[in-house]
């Protein structure tokens, strides 16, 4: 009995750590895409330079927010919440800023 309570649990373990490994490389992957929109903003002039560092700033916040989360090891269903909130924004603002009537002159 003790032994199947044992690897019950550690089952548990693996099967929590690929879910947060998991939501971990969702989020970078999320973050890499948002980047590259926003490179692409700039070289298409959709995005002025000042656009641009705005934004790379915010997705500077959300990596800082990420490492804090990761920092004790675990990210809690209300970081991982919060971060993805914050992705939502930035990329909310990617899009409002490429779609306004600024575009860079070449």
């Amino acid at each position: 009995m003790r032994i199947i309570t044992i690897a019950l649990s550690a089952a548990a373990v693996l099967c929590l750590s690929a879910t947060s490994a998991e939501a971990g490389s969702r989020t970078e992957h999320r973050e890499n895409r948002q980047e590259a929109r926003i490179a692409h903003g700039v070289a298409s002039g959709e995005l002025t330079r000042p656009e641009a560092r705005r934004l790379q700033r915010g997705q500077q916040r959300v990596d800082l927010a990420q490492a804090v989360a990761r920092a004790d090891g675990v990210v809690t269903r209300n970081e991982r919440q919060r971060l993805e909130n914050m992705q939502d924004r930035e990329s909310a603002r990617i899009a409002s800023e490429k779609h306004d009537a600024q575009h860079r002159r070449y």
